[in-house]
């Protein structure tokens, strides 16, 4: 594929059969708006539709018959009730379509797929080697549009058949569905009466036999009235049967017989023959989609043109797809209104960081070229960028994905196993998975791919679903690599499907060791034998002097549980694999799982790998939570629906075992990033009990320096929101949290006792939040530490509004906060209405003398108040000398730590003081830090100078030192 080459658009004037623009103006009009003219068609919507390379609405009417066919009233009325029906069914979206926002719809925003003219000879060609398979489309005719499918060939000759056909998830429903709902909408005018008929439906009716005049009439009841006009609408009648690999055709005259009568009954299967013979209404006009193993089945002679869907061979078009999904108004809208929409400039920015890559790593350009990955890379932005709705899941939507892509597809129609093609897929391609992530590796050679793909096959029958499977869908999930010193070799078409697939492979139980195999059966059988052969011999024992006979075949009954104990073996260690993976630090940073996803996706700078260990190591935090997930009541009801059901025992075996092993791995203290991946897990589990029953030992939740978006505060809410055991920590320093995330994580702040918020610029927005959380009944909360966020004077209100009704807290660190002379005046007339608090740090604030000694005397007379921090504000000596003079007076109250001093002693504060300025040196004013630090040393002198005491002149000296190493760290003034 050429993913530079700019490929010609189709041009939409108002003129009919005009050839496309030249390439240079490709660019100029990716997007173009039109609307019906009024009054020329009654269901045009009322808002613009944007439609991309060649639509069907400006489709000239083919030669021969001309102006309206069904002129009474009543059929004119009949084809527009028949308008509205369909308009209705196909513009239904399913879920998964429906999480990009209320207003998306398929008929506003659409991009075609490149539409390539092929020939019979290239069909009749034998099939090309895995390696020829995969290589990129050579140059040839430019695309075709759909508006030109229906025009004369190359000889003039009219075109009446066309068969378009595509491999999974090229977008042959997607492009259906959108040229019936032009039709509906009038912007199809060369045909005057569609009718769509999905082949899936017409092969679930069997024999039973049936006219096409009843076939249209059972499916779509308004056109009774006009059947017998169908005969007269020539070529302006279309007929568009999607999915032509799900019926059996038989083209024989032996087989299936002539009949040209649309009223006379037979066979489905015999009226599509007949139909495409043009032996029946051989006017009418058929529009065929079909995968590439079934082309064959309609001999050439009654085709006009083949047309190969391609997917997106251009980049600029995965751009404009990408750019339509994710710009649309609501997409930022979670489930019920909640949540935070995103901005436009924050999707124009998602928009362009894709773009970026996508024009530098080739090989996620390479994965977009099939449409339903482009539909994959939106749904993962969504999740990890806008809202959640409830319940969805990572594993959900990639489970989803497959659904949409596969949902009742058989691997061969004509094959009397009838077997799924998602079930031949997790065997075959789950199996290639799993042995990468086992060894190690992402890239495959052909040998590697071969050899998992003909394992086991000795039939022909076999050989022919091998051969479709590799025609239809081997595509969809390998990719050729275009990564430099890669070249040859396959990888997955986004790596996360590797991992999906090798979790599908473990939790269907495809994955057996020849004893698994072989010992099954055998256990199996000698079980059975052994109790037949006990009973007999129990009997005659009696009159047989052979006991110990008895006693060897009883011995045969314990093989299946030896047995049963093997494979509980095997799946423990899956299970430690899955969670030794999870808990990996594969690199310096080591960044969340989610957090490498959507570097990946975006071009993001990610972790980089150990430079001690090997290039080739690969990591699969991402196999592990699909585990999990597959798990899920959920994903195991849509994988039934797929063919792929997940057995009760083997779902309840795998959880038992995963139990296990995070018992005990999951009891040590975790990095921030693992902690939160172990979360996510559980997450994507979706099961409550599982999760209260792992994390109940989970008393410290440090997640210091994640970076806590949307998805990943719902996450942490959802896992252990619903707990009720009180967490002694919650530490989300440095996290970028914001109010919707404090309000998103308040079930999991209220059971904190310690709850640190440090580094986080949260204002005063955030300080309404936070009153609410401690206005609360359930608030746990002792510690409570804000500093290095602006919160300021109008947040230190609303805070003392929620000290005045608390009464756990004890403890709060507002340094560095900005509160300036209002801030601490603000405390010091309201402290009092707070009785329980013990410390409080203001430090670093930037207030003067008079503030400072207002707040020093109402927190002497505060009764619970034991410790208040005033270093490090702007301080005179004098304002320091009365604030140590205030601290020295008896009558008890708190103590006042203002500087490292205490009269000619060293406060025994100073370490604390001086850790915090060491904590915080990057992130402080630097000159401002100096000049305090500086303001310190001298105090330090002069407390040395005043006392004789040598112990004391010792301290001092030493403390003096550590802040002159602090002093050299900030480095010369103005550095």
């Amino acid at each position: 594929m050429r993913w530079g080459r700019h490929l010609p658009r189709a041009y939409w004037g108002s003129g009919l059969g005009r050839s496309p623009p030249p390439p240079g103006d490709c660019t100029s009009s990716l997007v173009r708006r039109s609307w019906p003219l009024k009054g020329e068609h009654p269901l045009a919507p009322p808002r613009a539709f944007a439609r991309h390379r060649g639509s069907s609405a400006d489709s000239a009417p083919p030669p021969g018959r001309h102006g309206q066919l069904f002129r009474s009233v009543s059929a004119a009325e009949a084809i527009q009730r028949h308008r509205r029906n369909l308009a209705e069914w196909f513009s239904r979206l399913p879920r998964e379509e429906r999480q990009f926002g209320p207003t998306f719809a398929l008929d506003t925003v659409h991009v075609d797929p490149v539409i390539r003219e092929s020939t019979p000879d290239e069909l009749l060609r034998p099939p090309a080697e895995l390696a020829v398979e995969q290589q990129p489309l050579l140059p040839g005719p430019p695309p075709l549009a759909l508006s030109q499918l229906f025009e004369p060939d190359a000889c003039g000759r009219r075109v009446q058949t066309v068969v378009l056909y595509g491999t999974v998830g090229t977008g042959k429903s997607t492009l259906v569905r959108k040229m019936v709902l032009d039709w509906c909408y009038g912007r199809l005018p060369a045909f005057e009466l569609l009718i769509p008929f999905s082949c899936e439906d017409l092969s679930s009716l069997g024999p039973a036999p049936a006219s096409l005049c009843q076939l249209v009439a059972q499916r779509y009841a308004p056109l009774k009235e006009i059947l017998p006009l169908m005969a007269a609408a020539g070529s302006r009648l279309l007929f568009v049967l999607h999915g032509l690999e799900r019926l059996n055709l038989d083209f024989r005259l032996a087989g299936t017989g002539l009949c040209s009568d649309p009223q006379e009954p037979g066979a489905p299967a015999a009226v599509i023959v007949n139909l495409l013979r043009k032996y029946m209404l051989p006017e009418a006009s058929i529009l065929v989609t079909t995968r590439p193993s079934a082309v064959g089945r309609i001999p050439s002679k009654y085709v006009g043109r083949y047309g190969e869907i391609c997917g997106f061979s251009d980049t600029n078009l995965q751009k404009l797809y990408f750019q339509l999904r994710l710009n649309q108004p609501d997409c930022g809208h979670g489930a019920g209104g909640a949540g935070v929409s995103a901005t436009p400039a924050q999707r124009d920015n998602l928009v362009q960081m894709l773009s970026r890559n996508l024009e530098g790593h080739h090989q996620i350009a390479a994965a977009c070229f099939l449409p339903s990955y482009c539909w994959l890379v939106c749904a993962t932005l969504h999740f990890l960028h806008a809202p959640t709705p409830p319940g969805q899941t990572l594993t959900s939507i990639y489970t989803s994905f497959l659904r949409l892509n596969f949902s009742g597809e058989t691997l061969d129609s004509t094959d009397p196993s009838n077997l799924s093609l998602m079930a031949y897929a997790a065997r075959t391609m789950g199996k290639l998975a799993y042995e990468g992530v086992s060894s190690r590796k992402t890239y495959f050679s052909e040998e590697d791919v071969r050899g998992c793909l003909e394992a086991g096959i000795r039939t022909e029958e076999e050989f022919q679903l091998l051969h479709v499977f590799r025609r239809d869908a081997l595509r969809f999930f390998l990719a050729p690599c275009v990564e430099p010193g890669h070249l040859g070799s396959f990888v997955f078409t986004v790596p996360a499907m590797q991992e999906y697939l090798a979790a599908l492979y473990i939790v269907l139980g495809l994955r057996k060791t020849t004893l698994q195999r072989v010992g099954k059966e055998v256990a199996e059988l000698v079980g059975r034998v052994g109790e037949d052969v006990s009973l007999v011999l129990g009997i005659v024992t009696k009159l047989l002097p052979l006991r110990i006979l008895p006693v060897l075949f009883n011995l045969l009954k314990v093989a299946p549980r030896v047995f049963g104990r093997v494979v509980g073996k095997s799946r423990e260690a899956v299970a430690q694999a899955m969670v030794l993976e999870m808990f990996r630090e594969e690199d310096y940073h080591n960044d969340d799982v989610l957090d490498q996803m959507g570097a990946s996706i975006l071009g993001v700078e990610g972790p980089r790998r150990h430079p001690d260990e090997p290039p080739e190591d690969e990591v699969f935090e991402l196999f592990p939570m699909f585990m999990g997930g597959l798990l899920s009541a959920h994903n195991r009801l849509v994988l039934a629906q797929l063919g792929c059901p997940i057995k009760n025992m083997d779902a309840l075996e795998n959880t038992q075992a995963i139990k296990k092993k995070l018992d005990k791995l999951g009891r040590q203290p975790l990095p921030p990033s693992e902690l939160l991946d172990h979360l996510f897990f559980h997450y994507e589990f979706q099961n409550q009990r599982f999760s209260a029953e792992v994390l109940s030992s989970l008393r410290q939740l440090h997640l210091a320096g994640v970076r806590m978006t949307p998805l990943k505060c719902t996450v942490v809410a959802a896992v252990l929101g619903s707990g009720r055991h009180a967490l002694d920590e919650v530490n989300l320093a440095s996290c970028q949290l914001d109010p919707a995330g404090l309000r998103t994580l308040r079930p999991v702040l209220l059971r904190a006792r310690k709850l640190g918020l440090q580094l986080n610029s949260l204002g005063p927005d955030a300080c309404r939040d936070l009153r609410d959380l401690l206005l609360d009944e359930q608030c746990q909360i002792s510690t409570l530490r804000l500093s290095n966020n602006p919160l300021t004077a109008a947040g230190v209100a609303l805070l003392m509004e929620g000290l005045a009704g608390n009464t756990s807290l004890t403890h709060l660190s507002l340094l560095h906060t900005g509160l300036g002379d209002e801030g601490l005046e603000l405390l010091a007339a309201q402290l009092d209405r707070n009785q329980q608090l013990q410390e409080l740090n203001v430090a670093y604030n930037g207030a003067g003398d008079t503030a400072a000694l207002a707040l020093a005397k109402a927190a002497r007379e505060h009764p619970s108040l034991e410790l208040l921090h005033l270093y490090f504000n702007e301080l005179s000596s004098e304002g320091r000398q009365v604030l140590r003079d205030l601290g020295a007076a008896a009558g008890g109250g708190a103590r006042v730590v203002a500087s490292l001093t205490e009269g000619t002693a060293v406060s025994e504060y100073w370490s604390v003081i001086l850790s915090e300025v060491q904590r915080n040196l990057n992130s402080w004013d630097r000159a401002r830090v100096r000049r305090h630090l500086e303001l310190l040393l001298r105090d330090l002198e002069d407390s040395r100078g005043a006392t004789l005491n040598p112990w004391r002149k010792a301290q001092l000296l030493r403390v003096q030192g550590e802040v002159r190493a602090l002093v050299e760290q900030l480095g010369a003034p103005g550095s």
